[in-house]
């Protein structure tokens, strides 16, 4: 069992809304289960965190093998074609194709020490590459995302993994040789993948799972429909949806709708449905989103290094359209990163300071946090609006109390100082299930040297 004691906790609830707690004294069972929270206590176990200490982050939106390639899609040679997503993508195939299971392991754990260093206690792992090197069915269907599930647990995250249904090579197309090892021919196929990454699940306490769409180009459209109806209802659905411009345009060419809208359309849309990037949208589109009470998932720093565009935020939100955020392919890690240049985006597009506040939140911080946290937590499986609570598990991330810009701020503007002036040097400790990790206690030599061994042996950088 541990205990703290947090000098300044934020939490949340539907009754208060964001508020600051002090001298709060937490007690976990072995599970990391918070069993009780008393604000004003003085007793003082051996753990005292003197930072401010907020709700752990959720990352929404993982590839977690395409950090091997990070900072490698940016040599453009002149004279040739335009370089853009889909030249990007020839670059990810080529290491999808090459990356072994005990490779994309130590991929994984690298990354997911590194997101737990910055503050993220929970990741959405959006896994496609299932089979071996000739697109053959490994003994154990889920073997690759099992390897992810350890990644995690060695890490110390939660992860939601979510096995992804890849079908096609694009709207009426058979898939291509590159795409092999990601194919479940029919929605049979993907069902017994499915069921096996249940069943890896159980291998660790931090890991559930969620059913997921490569995207409209990936799936036949009729089969996405019959997944949504027929597929287990109690679980989150993920899909990537509008994220390129050529996407819409091949849809409407093969569907005669865009993809959002043939969505809306065909699929009982609900707060379980995470629509993953979402960044091309007509303003019909962007209403029946959010009053379908789905969630829209944006990943700042992927979406500027490709060139996606940039989600119609100030509009989603003015329909009361809820959002959480992810890394995807991992250009970024840092989740204040994310937040801010998701800020900064639309305040250069609109002329205005006031894009986390025009629903009359006040503060930008405090509505950055509690729209990351509440949805992201949703594309977990976990419903839970207060940020801490008894019966829930203690995840949180920890900023310095001495760093001089937060030691020298009022309570009233501390979320907005930590989100818009912090990095991971102020980022001194993150708790996932009760327990406290940082650099000194997670391995982190012996998971460097392994990540460092792979990427040399993929010879990819």
């Amino acid at each position: 069992m541990e205990n703290y004691i947090f000098k300044h906790l934020l939490n949340h609830s539907e009754e208060k809304g964001i508020y600051w707690m002090k001298d709060v004294l937490v007690k976990c069972d072995a599970a990391g289960k918070i069993i009780s929270m008393e604000e004003n206590e003085f007793e003082f176990p051996s753990n005292i965190i003197t930072g401010y200490t907020l709700p752990g982050f959720q990352n929404a939106h993982s590839h977690a093998f395409q950090y091997a390639m990070a900072g490698l899609a940016e040599i453009h040679p002149t004279g040739l074609s335009a370089d853009d997503f889909w030249s990007w993508r020839k670059a990810m195939y080529k290491l999808a194709l090459s990356v072994t299971p005990d490779q994309i392991e130590a991929i994984a754990t690298m990354l997911y020490t590194e997101m737990v260093r910055h503050g993220y206690t929970n990741v959405a792992e959006f896994h496609y590459v299932h089979h071996d090197k000739n697109g053959k069915h490994y003994n154990n269907l889920s073997e690759m995302g099992e390897r992810m599930i350890s990644a995690a647990k060695t890490a110390g995250i939660n992860i939601t993994l979510v096995p992804i249904f890849y079908q096609k090579g694009g709207f009426g197309k058979n898939p291509t040789e590159q795409q092999k090892r990601f194919i479940s021919p029919s929605i049979e196929d993907y069902l017994q993948l499915l069921e096996a990454s249940k069943q890896s699940c159980r291998h660790y306490d931090g890991a559930n799972i969620g059913i997921g769409i490569h995207s409209m180009r990936g799936v036949e459209p009729l089969d996405i429909a019959k997944i949504a109806q027929e597929g287990p209802q109690n679980i989150p659905f993920h899909i990537h949806i509008s994220e390129q411009l050529k996407e819409v345009e091949d849809s409407i060419a093969y569907l005669g709708k865009r993809p959002v809208e043939w969505l809306l359309e065909n699929v009982e849309l609900s707060e379980r449905h995470h629509l993953v990037h979402a960044t091309h949208l007509t303003s019909a589109e962007t209403k029946g989103i959010a009053e379908s009470n789905a969630n829209v998932v944006i990943c700042p720093t992927t979406e500027g290094n490709l060139g996606d565009g940039l989600f119609p935020l100030i509009d989603y939100q003015n329909y009361g359209g809820n959002w959480s955020i992810g890394t995807d392919s991992h250009i970024g890690i840092n989740p204040l990163e994310e937040l801010r240049l998701l800020d900064y985006g639309q305040r250069l597009i609109s002329h205005k300071r006031n894009i986390f506040t025009s629903k009359n939140e006040g503060n930008s911080g405090d509505f950055a946090l509690k729209m990351a946290t509440i949805s992201g937590r949703k594309a977990m499986n976990n419903f839970e609006k207060d940020f801490f609570k008894v019966g829930e598990k203690l995840n949180a991330v920890v900023y310095s109390a001495n760093s001089p810009f937060l030691a020298t701020t009022g309570l009233d503007r501390m979320t907005s100082s930590i989100v818009y002036t912090s990095d991971a040097r102020t980022n001194v400790s993150t708790i996932v299930n009760g327990k406290l990790i940082d650099e000194e206690n997670n391995n982190h030599e012996e998971i460097e040297r392994k990540f460092i061994e792979t990427i040399k042996e993929l010879g990819n950088r």
